[in-house]
């Protein structure tokens, strides 16, 4: 069923172009509709040609690192599966990215993704990929935990009228924590959970989702951890490059608190599509970030810069890449 319809894209010669030129549309719509937009887009057109430039141009530079990494960890998962090289890795993540920008909690990224495996191997890859996803998952869910003891440890001492952040806080670190015990023991038992799973009747039309598990490697597990680790630091990096681009005065640590709540949040509230993402993005990076800074426009304009430069451009990138797919050959 799968391989049917990715045939039927296949088909549409023009849909790389087309889908390029309806992001171009959606982005402007996304970015019109959101308040104070004018005001952020002023100030990303003057620190492109501001003394503190070279720091946007670092932030671009990182975002094939970015991405890099994703398709280390993805080639790495696909390996009780045969593996994929390196180069279609990095082409698949680009295109798992502009598949992500339609539909709810990016879940169109494992059908962009798997364009690039051959027949037969696309539904096993699905299960790989979502093995992805839970290591970054785990990772976000960890610092962002620490993040929300340090914002607790931070409002203790606020002014009465931000006390309401303790029982927000509170609520929301039980349920992370709980969340990332759920997600370690998966993770660390996933060949133990998938024999579990294969023994439920009425499972076996699944099997060959979870059949695949079994075969995780524990090292390869590690090393997809650590990357996911390697890659979030990217992310914090890009963070606090930016942000003093548009006078949001930040010191290092207090970026990484910050944006590893607004990462949490982001990770843990559903989106419908990029189109809703730019708005909690917004909003998440408002609320926590203005405990240690009042410049909202600079905070609009720092999201809306990685914003671009993260999830547009390669979205973009994979929109032109999906012509180039051969999906009737075997590789």
């Amino acid at each position: 069923m799968i391989d049917k319809g990715i045939k039927i894209i296949g088909k549409l010669y023009i849909l790389g172009p087309l889908v390029f030129l309806l992001l171009l549309w959606l982005i402007y719509r996304q970015v019109t509709h959101q308040p104070g937009w004018q005001d952020s887009l002023g100030q990303i057109k003057a620190a492109v040609t501001g003394p503190q430039q070279w720091k946007l141009w670092l932030v671009l530079l990182l975002m094939p690192l970015n991405w890099g990494i994703e398709a280390r960890k993805w080639q790495l998962a696909l390996r009780p599966i045969g593996g994929i090289p390196y180069r279609n890795a990095f082409m698949a993540v680009f295109t798992g990215t502009t598949m992500a920008c339609f539909t709810p909690n990016r879940m169109g990224e494992y059908l962009g993704r798997i364009l690039y495996i051959k027949e037969g191997q696309r539904i096993r890859a699905i299960s790989l990929t979502m093995a992805c996803s839970i290591a970054q998952l785990m990772v976000t869910l960890f610092i962002g935990l620490l993040g929300i003891c340090y914002l607790y440890a931070t409002t203790r001492s606020a002014p009465a009228g931000l006390r309401h952040w303790q029982l927000a806080l509170t609520i929301l670190g039980y349920t992370v924590a709980t969340l990332l015990i759920l997600l370690t023991f998966i993770y660390c038992r996933l060949s133990l959970v998938a024999s579990v799973l294969l023994k439920i009747p009425g499972i076996g039309k699944y099997s060959a989702f979870i059949k695949v598990l079994e075969n995780f490697d524990a090292a390869i597990l590690l090393r997809i951890l650590f990357l996911s680790f390697g890659r979030y630091i990217v992310f914090i990096i890009q963070y606090s490059l930016v942000f003093p681009v548009f006078g949001v005065a930040l010191g290092f640590w207090q970026a990484w608190n910050g944006m590893s709540v607004v990462f949490l949040v982001m990770a843990i509230i559903p989106t419908l599509t990029f189109l809703t993402e730019l708005g909690l993005r917004w909003e998440a990076s408002i609320q926590v970030l203005e405990l240690y800074s009042s410049n909202v426009v600079g905070i609009f304009a720092a999201s809306f810069a990685i914003w671009l430069i993260n999830l547009i451009i390669p979205a973009l990138i994979g929109s032109l890449l999906i012509v180039r797919i051969k999906l009737f050959k075997s590789r």
